[in-house]
């Protein structure tokens, strides 16, 4: 076992992006120095035959239908290596996912289609919230709804308290499902729950992605779940040598105990998550706490990815808010959770984001733990700002990946120029993913503001409407952190020039990152 688990994580580590890239730059430099020198006779032939199939390369991407701004990536990549750029293509350059996880989701997804019927009526609201509500119906597929009590957390260390406690009052199942599940504290807290309630016979489960969770995940992970009686099971499961398609990746994050209490947000089950830890300095990230009828929305995206691949659930009402909590729900305006899938070519997460901004009329505030812009959002946030509406964005004040970071620091200098207000977490690495409009409309989820998260990724979020018992602490918490933060000058744009030099060249590769 612990050489299968190192053969693994070998194997993946060569297949992490920006490893493979640096090896195929190596082989292209070795192809240049060594075989058009030592074997000419034919060099010239192998030169021609790679250039050829660096045209082809470069013609499927123009005809595929992937957004301008990750086609233009792959172009200019395939330029800059001729040789070795159809390599990359071919094994991260498809945003589709494998054929055989589409077999398996959609059908599942169509069957269920019926358990996620608009039952409210959104005439309550604001007609331009309404429109936003309805294109989730439309479009998102998932219904608002009213009767749930939602709990804003600005740190996920307050978040984890109310889970663990929540956890502890489970009676009949728990659904656990997590990018990235990690040993440590935290995790020994709830698997200590996990096995006492399993042994009660509670019905547990938990979905994990197996590329997000792979390095940190827990020692004989599955087994011991397995011997407690918990189910469980890993996204997209790793198998190099079989499939080099592991660009979709399950990002949610969702906690569902008995069908009426549900979290989401950015927090990962991982210590540095609570701030157990410390990596890079304070880590700030925001969640949500349902309590209610639209909890219902988690728990049916959870029942989709499971049943996608482990068949067993025929009757989702099974899983109702009420099955358990026959008694109406306190209510407080409107919620609507959704998710965000790769399935489609329909970006639902990137479209709420602009949503959001373009009927912002006063303020429309943003954290982000990375800024990777496509040219539709970057232009709102701009057009926000110049038509008087304050902008403001929140990037981590310590970054976790330095190269992103760079990336990240390039977009300050068009969206300062356009007024939009940016500032960075002094205390240490914000991980939130929320949006707030005028205090009437808000987002908080798993969907950053970089190409990954908007078009490759499962993700989910909740849209929050004209309900000030959530909306209220959001716009607290905003103003809270706009005071711990240092905001960007035009001084600072002229203080690191060469990461924002970097950062520029990078940017046209950025959708590949």
């Amino acid at each position: 076992m612990k050489f299968r688990s190192f053969i693994t994580k070998l194997i993946t580590g060569v297949f992490n992006r920006l490893t493979l890239t640096i090896l195929v730059i190596v082989a292209q430099a070795v192809y240049v120095g060594v075989i058009l020198s030592r074997f000419s006779d034919v060099a010239g032939w192998v030169d021609t035959s790679f250039r050829a199939l660096s045209f082809l390369t470069i013609a499927v991407v123009i005809y595929s239908d992937h957004v301008p701004a990750y086609k233009i990536g792959w172009i200019v990549l395939i330029a800059i290596l001729p040789q070795m750029g159809c390599l990359l293509y071919l094994i991260y350059g498809s945003r589709r996912p494998a054929r055989s996880m589409k077999r398996r989701l959609e059908p599942v997804e169509l069957a269920h289609r019926e358990e996620l019927k608009q039952k409210i009526d959104l005439g309550v609201l604001a007609p331009r919230r309404r429109r936003t509500a309805q294109y989730l119906v439309h479009r998102g597929q998932y219904p608002a709804w009213n009767q749930t009590e939602v709990r804003y957390y600005p740190v996920g260390d307050r978040m984890f308290e109310d889970l663990l406690s929540d956890l502890k009052r489970a009676e009949h199942f728990i659904f656990l499902e997590y990018f990235i599940i990690a040993r440590g504290k935290l995790w020994d807290w709830v698997f200590e729950i996990l096995k006492e309630k399993a042994a009660a016979g509670v019905d547990v489960r938990v979905l994990y992605d197996d590329i997000g969770s792979i390095r940190v995940v827990p020692r004989h992970f599955i087994r011991d779940l397995r011997e407690a009686g918990i189910q469980v099971m890993a996204f997209n499961t790793v198998r190099p040598i079989l499939s080099l398609v592991y660009n979709h990746r399950d990002h949610r994050k969702i906690a569902v105990i008995d069908g009426c209490v549900g979290y989401t947000g950015g927090a990962n089950l991982a210590d540095e998550y609570a701030n157990l830890e410390v990596r890079f300095g304070h880590w700030k990230d925001g969640a949500v706490r349902l309590y209610g009828e639209g909890v219902w929305n988690l728990t049916v995206m959870f029942l989709n990815m499971w049943n996608a691949f482990d068949p067993r659930d025929s009757h989702y009402q099974d899983f109702a808010p009420h099955r358990w909590h026959p008694a109406p729900f306190p209510t407080d305006g409107l919620v609507q959770p959704f998710s965000d899938t790769p399935l489609d070519d329909e970006p639902v997460g990137r479209n709420v984001y602009l949503e959001l901004i373009s009927q912002a009329e006063r303020y429309v505030y943003l954290y982000t733990p990375y800024l990777i812009l496509d040219n539709d959002l970057e232009t709102a946030l701009r057009l926000a700002a110049k038509r008087g509406v304050d902008v403001r964005l929140v990037t981590p004040g310590i970054p976790d990946k330095r190269l992103i970071y760079s990336i990240t620091r390039s977009f300050y200098g068009p969206l300062f120029r356009s007024g939009v207000k940016i500032y960075e977490y002094s205390p240490g690495f914000i991980h939130s993913k929320c949006c707030l409009a005028d205090g009437e409309i808000g987002l908080v989820g798993t969907i950053n503001l970089d190409f990954r998260s908007l078009y490759l990724h499962f993700e989910d979020g909740v849209l929050i409407m004209e309900n000030r018992g959530a909306l209220g602490p959001l716009e607290d918490d905003f103003h809270a952190t706009f005071r711990k933060s240092r905001r960007v000058s035009r001084e600072d744009l002229r203080r690191y020039p060469l990461s924002s030099i970097i950062g520029f060249f990078l940017r046209v590769l950025s959708p590949l990152l």
